[in-house]
């Protein structure tokens, strides 16, 4: 039976990343706010966890789950040839509305779907999420939606189309939108735009003016 705990209620909100932390660890499902649309998480190293993820969102392995991490120091254990550029990228805009497709550790024991040595890779702006990531470590965040479906933009979206194959539901109220983060891919020569969400084209170039833009 899933559990939902109002994070806009302090004593709530305490009880509820103390659960949300313990179901991750035992490699059970989340779902939580952040600053675009609710995700549902799962710890990214447990591929059985992982797995279950995409399952219940319908998903195949060839759309990988991203990651969302707490902080922008815990790039350095996950990711590999990171540009100047990226990081000026990560300055700006962490914790934010911006993805960074990067080139992940080689070392890593994790299996987020068919990435092709890539990961897809965030901190989020949003207190409920950056002391849930802080507690348990990067995790595979996805939308909190049945494929197909619109994203969630409050618990209540996201509980009616995931129901009981999620442990525990944070609900810190509706998010401030549906628009989902922009996809950048910074593993080439220059950064390119895969995806405009809240950060356009124009606001990425006023950091990293060579930015193309995906065909």
């Amino acid at each position: 039976m899933a559990r939902r705990y109002d994070c806009n209620d302090a004593t709530d909100r305490k009880a509820g990343l103390r659960e949300a932390a313990s179901a991750v660890r035992r490699g059970e499902l989340v779902v939580l706010p952040t600053d675009t649309v609710y995700g549902i998480g799962a710890d990214a190293f447990s591929s059985e966890a992982v797995g279950d993820l995409l399952e219940a969102k319908g998903r195949g392995r060839n759309m990988p789950s991203p990651v969302l991490i707490g902080s922008p120091n815990t790039l350095h254990g996950l990711v590999t040839d990171f540009s100047e550029q990226a990081w000026e990228l990560v300055d700006a805009f962490w914790p934010g509305g911006l993805t960074l497709v990067a080139r992940h550790q080689p070392s890593l024991q994790w299996d987020l779907g068919d990435t092709r040595g890539t990961v897809a890779v965030r901190m989020p702006l949003h207190p409920v999420a950056i002391e849930l990531l802080t507690e348990v470590g990067p995790m595979a965040v996805s939308s909190g939606n049945l494929t197909g479906h619109p994203s969630p933009e409050d618990c209540d979206a996201a509980l009616a189309m995931l129901g009981d194959s999620v442990s525990v539901y944070l609900d810190g109220g509706p998010t401030p939108g549906n628009l989902p983060s922009s996809i950048v891919d910074v593993t080439g020569t220059a950064p390119v735009l895969l995806r405009a969400g809240v950060l356009s084209a124009e606001e990425l170039r006023k950091v990293v003016p060579d930015l193309e833009v995906a065909s």
